[in-house]
């Protein structure tokens, strides 16, 4: 049985990192990115294909958030890894904050990345699948603007949606779910899950439920009198299963 955290607790978890372990922020997306690209795959493989992804259509959608920055990594593996991607961002570069999206975006712009930016008519290309990483956990209303226009697309699209920390449009405090808001097939959670995904509405939007590891030391769980074990020492991507109201790494 894992702890299923606040978003206070998810913030002092991240807070705490930063200032007290000085892992910084663009670490923690590069960790993401890594195990979301590695994940993508394993949804991606099966059992007939030996190149799983190569030349493999996959869309990434980036807001420009922390989030985005994580979708941007798995965006710069998968391309390494000889996927054809491409990448939609809600904003122009000038237009980022100073941080770990912008970081990742630089990235990609030195590699010559397929990137492109959403505008009004825009559809999505055909692909085989669609990571959300357009807001994440932080949300508080309902989304809007280019970010709204991209959440419809993602689900009016027959492609798979890969969701990075919960689903676009679903607050992972409280459970609310917004409109409108991403339907996704799986979502990788960070760190620990949070506790507005056990809600049943939004179970239903995550699909199927995985966690992944971030680099959290774990007595920084002990600093927030936490009871963690060490969840990834057999791999960083773990399914995420809910009974009787708690979330478990095994059924």
């Amino acid at each position: 049985m894992l702890p299923a955290l606040t978003s206070d607790q998810m913030r002092e978890v991240y807070r705490l990192m930063v200032d007290k372990y000085g892992i910084q922020l663009l670490q923690t997306t590069e960790i993401a990115g890594l195990n979301l690209a590695l994940l993508a795959r394993q949804l991606l493989s099966t059992e007939e294909e030996e190149d799983v992804l190569l030349d493999r259509p996959v869309v990434v959608l980036a807001g420009r958030g922390s989030s985005g920055g994580g979708g941007l990594a798995a965006a710069r593996h998968l391309l390494n890894w000889g996927a054809w991607v491409q990448i939609v961002l809600t904003h122009q570069p000038g237009d980022l904050p100073s941080g770990p999206m912008r970081d990742q975006l630089s990235i990609l712009q030195k590699m010559d990345a397929p990137l492109a930016w959403a505008e009004e008519g825009w559809e999505l290309p055909p692909a085989d699948m669609v990571i959300d990483a357009l807001v994440g956990h932080g949300l508080e209303g309902n989304p809007h603007g280019r970010t709204a226009d991209l959440i419809q697309l993602a689900n009016s699209s027959v492609a798979p949606i890969l969701s990075l920390d919960a689903p676009s449009g679903l607050d992972a405090a409280s459970g609310n779910l917004y409109r409108p808001h991403v339907s996704a097939t799986a979502t990788m959670a960070l760190a620990l899950p949070m506790r507005g995904l056990l809600q049943p509405n939004a179970l239903a939007a995550c699909g199927q439920l995985f966690l992944a590891d971030i680099g959290v030391p774990t007595a920084l769980y002990e600093d927030l009198v936490l009871e963690v074990p060490p969840l990834f020492a057999n791999a960083a991507v773990l399914p995420l299963h809910v009974r009787d109201g708690a979330f478990l790494l095994e059924e």
